[in-house]
């Protein structure tokens, strides 16, 4: 997984349980893609702490995915979903009986808004 994307999730899924200072300060780095040194520059601190800063929040938030694996458990139920959807286009090209049309359309519309929500 991209690094980046990574990084968003693990703050998507876990910046609550970082302070009020640190979720305010990964939040730009992260969403609004400030450099450290922006970062520095807003905060009023050295670089280097700024540095230190992300670096502290980065590994918390890895730290929480090791135990609670909540990222991983997104990503195999997003795979999941992703495969009943290919699934439920091969039901639906058959055109065998109409209700497993009927049901593999729901399928389709269900792994979607699954999908849509994430």
């Amino acid at each position: 997984m991209d690094r980046i994307v990574e990084k968003a999730l693990l703050f998507d899924f876990y910046g609550e349980l970082l302070t009020e200072h640190q979720k305010m300060v990964y939040g730009e780095y992260i969403h609004n893609d400030l450099s450290v040194s922006e970062l520095a520059g807003i905060l009023g601190i050295s670089r280097q702490g700024a540095h230190d800063l992300v670096r502290r929040c980065e590994k918390s938030l890895y730290e929480y995915e090791s135990r609670l694996h909540l990222v991983e458990h997104f990503r195999q139920i997003r795979k999941m979903v992703g495969r009943i959807r290919r699934c439920a286009d091969e039901i639906i090209s058959c055109d065998d009986r109409e209700l497993e049309q009927i049901r593999a359309k729901e399928i389709e519309s269900l792994s979607g808004q699954i999908l849509d929500a994430y």
